[in-house]
């Protein structure tokens, strides 16, 4: 269980950064002269190292593979941990972005789905 929970925190990691770590680049300055496709390529390489953890992870915590979650509780745990980790990278890499009530009410809201994904 916690090793599918690890590939899924490093997954998320990897995959923040893919989608979002190029903007800071850009703002930095490293990529501003990049073009478009070099922005996709360098994203897909990271992305590539998302999927070496989440497959694993899918693939060893999944019940029908003697793992503990079923494919509902894995999406979720992944969304949840999706979240903790985008709130965590945004506000180290761009940090005028702060969280306001409405993104910390959405939080709760997917915390409790969470909840209800695991009641039997």
């Amino acid at each position: 269980m916690i090793y599918t929970i690890l590939l899924l925190v490093l997954s998320n990691i990897f995959m923040t950064l893919a989608w979002y770590g190029h903007l800071k680049l850009q703002q930095t300055g490293v990529s501003s002269d990049w073009p478009l496709f070099g922005v996709i390529v360098f994203s897909w390489l990271i992305a590539f190292l998302e999927y070496c953890c989440q497959v694993p992870a899918n693939r060893y915590g999944f019940v029908g593979n003697g793992g503990p979650f079923t494919l509902v509780q894995l999406k979720v745990i992944q969304e949840c941990i999706s979240l903790i980790v985008f709130a965590v990278i945004a506000n180290i890499l761009f940090q005028g972005q702060s969280l306001q009530w409405n993104h910390l009410a959405a939080f709760v809201c997917i915390v409790a789905a969470v909840y209800f994904v695991f009641i039997e």
